[in-house]
């Protein structure tokens, strides 16, 4: 990984220090700062109502880090599920749905002790909601798979320890005018539904799915070969 790491923070306000312990806890990986490497969606995230917003600019030191990229290596999406399922609230509606959320939490959960930095999926919007409908038993696993790379809606890189803190550095900001990213936001969204929709299986190709009672039935571990023969496809 690069040394240092230019990062965006989409917000209605111009931050120039980021403040350890601030923030939702309930936010995707807990209380964090939330950036992205890219520009045009910081600026999509700063325009969540109809005024503007800044994309602010950072130099990410990552000297004596220690960054969790969870799309790479020997993570998978249950285990980015899982990090999502303790920290946001799950829409869950069924005994299938309580049963899977304890279930990945046993299994599929990384301990991110020490992790001063962590790389992950966003689960903004439409994408929550497919998460949502993996938990409920509603889409396979491979839809959810399929589906967290509609979009393009790249990933997120979140400072948790205080270190990180540390090797942030403001370096400027741009305004996002919300009469266009307010509506590129909107849009991105609309359009990932409309293409997960689109790509949906019929019932006859559901047979060689995973679903999350298949995973629980079969009493999946991280590295079952069944698991990653999807993921990795």
């Amino acid at each position: 990984m690069k040394r240092d790491l230019i990062v965006y923070h989409g917000s209605q306000q111009i931050v120039e220090t980021p403040t350890f312990g601030v923030g939702k806890k309930y936010n995707d990986y807990g209380c964090g700062f939330y950036c992205t490497e890219n520009n045009e969606l910081a600026k999509e995230w700063a325009c969540p109502v109809k005024n503007d917003g800044y994309s602010n600019r950072y130099i990410l030191h990552l000297d004596g880090m220690n960054v969790m990229h969870l799309t790479r290596g020997e993570f998978n999406i249950l285990n980015w599920l899982a990090i999502l399922l303790q920290n946001r609230k799950f829409d869950i509606t069924s005994p299938v749905g309580n049963a899977a959320r304890e279930f990945l939490l046993s299994r599929f959960l990384p301990d991110i002790t020490g992790v001063d930095l962590l790389i992950g999926y966003r689960a903004d919007d439409s994408y929550f909601s497919f998460a949502e409908d993996f938990v409920n038993n509603t889409i396979s696993l491979r839809d959810l798979d399929c589906a967290m790379r509609l979009g393009t809606l790249g990933e997120q890189v979140v400072l948790l320890s205080e270190r990180a803190f540390q090797k942030i550095e403001f370096t400027g900001y741009e305004v996002a005018d919300y009469r266009e990213y307010y509506f590129k936001r909107a849009e991105r969204d609309k359009n990932a539904r409309t293409s997960y929709f689109d790509q949906k299986k019929n019932l006859l190709q559901l047979k060689d799915d995973l679903f999350v009672l298949d995973i629980i039935r079969e009493d999946m571990n991280h590295d079952d070969p069944r698991l990653q023969s999807i993921i990795l496809e």
